[in-house]
């Protein structure tokens, strides 16, 4: 089997990394496979929401550590790293319309956890832990954690954890807002499916344009958000799922959306 798998299915698609005996630490070849997955699902009109998981009772572990013998040993080499591969994910996942949910048992430690921060929303099992963990190999946040940490849990909180390099357990996640969810082990899997199917029922135009004006208010003022959302309201109100919608509220059936 693949050490990152990509499935499609009933417009939900999932990145599932698949490298158990190394608590899915990621290859390079994973990180342009995981980078090249998002920008499909980001193209692709079938898909509308996307999950990420690991198998084997791990998240992510971070970048596996044989990967910097693979680089050239210079400052350049390090940064290229990074920029050319680990960032790809980074960059592709700030740029998806469509929800990203995370689905995390066990580990996601350094770049795991970075990895988990890019994603809308995140849901625990009972064994997540979390991680910034660079600290204990002489390293800072190289995927984002810098600058999403702080935005997620607040400075000084975020400092801490970088700083020390501390584990968090599943419940202390849920009271810092690391993550919105704590589930049984053995039933994350399902739940985070089953919000992924609740939102992919919803009208995606109208859940993207929900996401892109959210995302956009995070960096902007009101009243600049305001003019915003007002270009998107009058977008959205004019295609056929918003139409459908009204007229499946009037006549008290369910909705079908296409997705124009």
């Amino acid at each position: 089997m693949a050490d990152i798998e990509y499935t499609v299915a009933d417009h939900i698609a999932t990145i599932r990394l698949n490298r158990p005996h190394r608590k899915n630490a990621f290859t390079l070849e994973m990180i342009d496979t995981w980078a090249d997955a998002l920008i499909d699902a980001e193209r692709r009109p079938d898909i509308r929401v996307v999950v990420l998981t690991g198998t084997g009772g791990s998240f992510c572990s971070g970048v596996d550590l044989s990967v910097l013998d693979e680089i050239e040993p210079t400052p350049l080499g390090a940064k290229n790293l990074l920029t050319k591969h680990v960032h790809r994910v980074a960059h592709a996942a700030q740029a998806l319309s469509k929800p990203y949910l995370a689905g995390v048992s066990g580990d996601a430690f350094g770049a795991g956890m970075d990895m988990a921060l890019l994603t809308d929303i995140r849901m625990a099992s009972e064994s997540a832990r979390f991680s910034q963990a660079y600290i204990k190999v002489g390293l800072v946040p190289g995927d984002g954690g810098c600058y999403l940490l702080p935005r997620i849990v607040g400075s000084a909180t975020a400092l801490q954890l970088m700083w020390t390099g501390r584990v968090v357990d599943a419940h202390e996640a849920l009271s810092l807002g690391l993550v919105s969810e704590v589930y049984p082990d053995d039933r994350l899997e399902q739940a985070v499916l089953d919000l992924a199917r609740e939102i992919a029922r919803q009208p995606p135009v109208a859940v993207q344009m929900i996401k892109r004006s959210a995302r956009f208010g995070e960096r902007h003022d009101l009243a600049t958000a305001l003019d915003l959302i007002s270009s998107h309201h009058a977008v959205v109100m004019a295609t056929d799922d918003s139409r459908e919608a009204r007229r499946a509220m009037a006549e008290k059936r369910s909705a079908y959306f296409v997705g124009r």
